[in-house]
């Protein structure tokens, strides 16, 4: 199998990546429709020199794995995925694997903190410090699991505790300390969406979060679940 075909191939299974489960009393139900801005948290790839592909979300303590390709003639060598560190504005290195016969590398990394991560795969030159080439930037975003409900029915028309007016389109999640506004990714059965916070709750023993009937809609949540769920970076002001 040539580099390129090997290339498609990841590409290929971008597409056929599998979806995940979530929480509730009633389904959400009827309404008007909000726009919502939900992604498969599938296969992203990156090419380059080396080709890498992971699956963007993950939770934390799982195994992440980094399939891809090197150029023909490599085998033995190692590649190493690396993280950008922006505490020290450097790459750091995250898990490494050998190069096959066939110029395929798997390598493993059990993800060890939350949030969104900056990764690319480089291919280490023998004894040297410097590598020999490197994939593209793609990023894995981790989520912390938890537990979630759902709500909306018996709310509709009324004002949420961070002013807004609850309806059936309204996209967000509720939770208990979290600034209203602050953005949080949740991930799904293999669907993630970003939204803020927009409410108290959930007053339910053991569950951390609150999805608006709009968000358990657009992920395919209809019971009580576990969840990933994570809270973005705050833009700088």
């Amino acid at each position: 199998m040539t580099y390129r075909s090997i290339s498609i191939c990841l590409l290929v299974a971008a597409a056929c990546a599998a979806p995940v489960a979530v929480a509730a009393d009633d389904p959400p139900t009827g309404g008007a429709e909000a726009p919502e801005p939900v992604t498969t948290a599938g296969v992203v790839s990156a090419e380059g020199q080396v080709a890498v592909a992971t699956r963007a979300g993950t939770m934390l303590a799982r195994v992440a794995r980094f399939r891809g390709s090197v150029p023909a003639g490599e085998p033995g060598r190692t590649v190493t995925v690396e993280r950008f560190d922006d505490a020290t504005q450097a790459w750091a290195p995250l898990a490494s694997a050998p190069v096959a016969a066939d110029g395929t590398y798997l390598a493993r990394w059990r993800a060890d903190r939350t949030g969104s991560h900056r990764v690319r795969a480089v291919l280490q030159r023998p004894g040297a410090a410097t590598a020999a080439a490197a994939s593209g930037e793609l990023t894995i975003t981790v989520h912390r699991p938890a537990m979630a409900t759902w709500y909306g029915p018996g709310f509709y028309g009324r004002t949420t505790a961070c002013g807004l007016r609850m309806t059936r389109s309204l996209l967000g999640v509720a939770h208990k300390r979290l600034p209203c506004g602050t953005q949080v990714a949740v991930l799904y059965r293999g669907r993630t969406i970003s939204v803020p916070v927009v409410d108290r709750g959930p007053f339910r023993r053991g569950t951390r979060w609150d999805l608006t009937a709009a968000t358990a809609r657009a992920l395919g949540f209809e019971h009580t679940d576990r969840v990933g769920a994570v809270r973005l970076a705050q833009p700088s002001r």
